[in-house]
């Protein structure tokens, strides 16, 4: 049997993704128990609700948690602004870190903790979930087999609604507020393609320029347009729309071309994967995946994150592809601040 692990989850009111951490960890067999962390108390019924028997414990201070529970994982879902210091406490306390992204309002702070986890062999994992959807898998592995040789460029799109940042309610929230929430769309749906340019290809982000803007002009001090160029230390080149611009929905793309082939990713696609590849025994047409899209998003995610602090594989990410994909993004903003083009670490 595999060993079962006690896991913890910190939030607050206003928490992202909730309802989907709470399904993922009732899901996960390898959670034995788990306790809430809420100092406002209002995630505490939904909580019950989804976990039922394996909520052990609400408690309203991250210190009592840790003393009295003693994690080997805590999930932390929290405003960006506040989120650092409560990640460094758990940490300190010797437990591992799932946290949603992303956790910090500027490269530094993320930089502290990924120190301090190393430095403690911890797992600091960011909640960058798409990188087990099996089309992205699939695609990963062509690259690595070599099906589309030496890799040339990337070009990224990721389109949301603009709708949501019209709505009253959504103005008075910690997303759109820039010193809480570190940035707009760029950090909260960007950072995934960014996160994704990195995973396929196996380059890091060596360089960077780029753009923001609030170009749907609603009260908000947050980008909901950003353009970025990147070079990476392989020598590919790559570009990145990130925005809010639809009335509902997502448009999304990553092309990835190659010196013998390319391949297309539309995930919200019912094909999500095609591809062209010179060499193999179906050399010069056009490949679909067809396998199933299941099972994708948080619940895997969460459930290889479990496994790996149990001891039974690899996180489903590393501390450092964690930094980079912060360190990425916050360079991104640096250099549309600046007018020029900034470097992103290399570790």
């Amino acid at each position: 049997m595999p060993e079962k692990i006690k896991v913890a989850l910190a939030t607050h009111a206003g928490g992202a993704h909730l309802g989907a951490y709470f399904s993922a960890l009732a899901a996960t067999d390898e959670v034995d128990s788990v306790a809430l962390v809420d100092p406002s108390g209002q995630s505490n019924a939904a909580a019950k609700k989804a976990l039922g028997d394996k909520l052990v414990a609400t408690y309203d201070d991250v210190g009592k948690m840790l003393k009295a529970f003693q994690p080997v994982l805590t999930v932390v879902t929290m405003e960006a602004a506040t989120a650092p210091p409560v990640i460094a406490r758990i940490l300190e306390g010797g437990s591992h870190v799932f946290a949603e992204k992303p956790s910090c309002v500027n490269a530094k702070d993320f930089q502290r903790l990924t120190a301090l986890a190393d430095g403690k062999h911890l797992n600091l994992m960011l909640a960058l979930a798409n990188r087990l959807n099996p089309e992205v898998q699939r695609a990963r592995r062509l690259i690595e087999d070599g099906d589309i040789g030496k890799v040339y460029g990337v070009d990224m799109h990721l389109i949301a609604d603009q709708t949501r940042l019209t709505r009253p309610a959504y103005h008075k929230t910690w997303f759109a507020k820039k010193d809480r929430s570190g940035g707009g769309h760029l950090i909260w749906l960007g950072i995934h393609w960014l996160d994704l340019a990195v995973h396929l290809t196996g380059a890091k982000v060596k360089q960077v320029a780029g753009f923001t803007a609030n170009v749907g002009g609603q009260p908000i001090d947050i980008e909901d347009s950003a353009a970025a160029s990147l070079q990476f230390d392989n020598g590919t080149l790559g570009t990145l729309t990130s925005g809010y611009y639809l009335d509902r929905g997502y448009h999304s793309h990553i092309k990835i071309w190659g010196s013998t082939g390319w391949l297309h990713l539309e995930q919200m696609k019912d094909k999500p994967l095609r591809w062209y590849s010179t060499r193999g025994k179906n050399k010069g047409q056009i490949q679909e995946f067809d396998g199933s899209k299941q099972p994708r998003g948080y619940t895997p995610f969460v459930q290889a994150a479990v496994r790996a602090c149990a001891g039974m594989q690899e996180p489903p990410i590393s501390n450092a592809d964690s930094l980079h994909a912060i360190e990425t993004v916050y360079a991104i903003y640096d250099a549309a601040n600046k007018g020029h083009v900034q470097s992103v670490s290399m570790g």
